[in-house]
Order: C-alpha cells, then structure tokens, then sequence
C-alpha cells in the first residue's frame, strides 16, 4: 500500500485537494471528510489508469506537518 500526501484548502463554499506527488489529481468536496475520499478514489483511477498506459506511478516523497506560532 502506498501513503500519499494530499493538501485539503477551503475554497470558497467547498473545499478543493490535490497530492503535491501526483499532478493532475484533484478532487472537491462540500465538506472536509467527502473531499478527503473523493480525493481517495481521484488517486486510485489516476494510478490505475497510469498503470494501464504503462506509466510509472509516481513515489511519495511529501510529507506535511502542522507546525504551532504565537499569534
């Protein structure tokens, strides 16, 4: 199984993702949690389907981290 990073920002009145290691994969939702798994399902066709096209499958190489400042 493969872990990949993805990047979840609201976008007006819904939210919009992406993984900064699979370009091209994006997704939306209404909310947090239904972005989150369209984005799920947005990567498994998109690899799948570079699969299919006899691409290679990106790597991981993101990470994220929250980082805390004094405001």
């Amino acid at each position: 199984m493969t872990e990949y990073t993805i990047i979840i920002e609201e976008a007006g009145a819904n939210f919009a993702a992406y993984a900064p290691d699979v370009p091209g994969c994006v997704a939306a939702g209404d909310t947090v949690e239904e972005t989150r798994r369209l984005m799920e399902e947005a990567l498994t066709l998109h690899v799948d389907m570079l699969r299919e096209m006899g691409e290679s499958i990106p790597a991981p190489h993101t990470r994220a981290a929250i980082v805390q400042i004094a405001s």
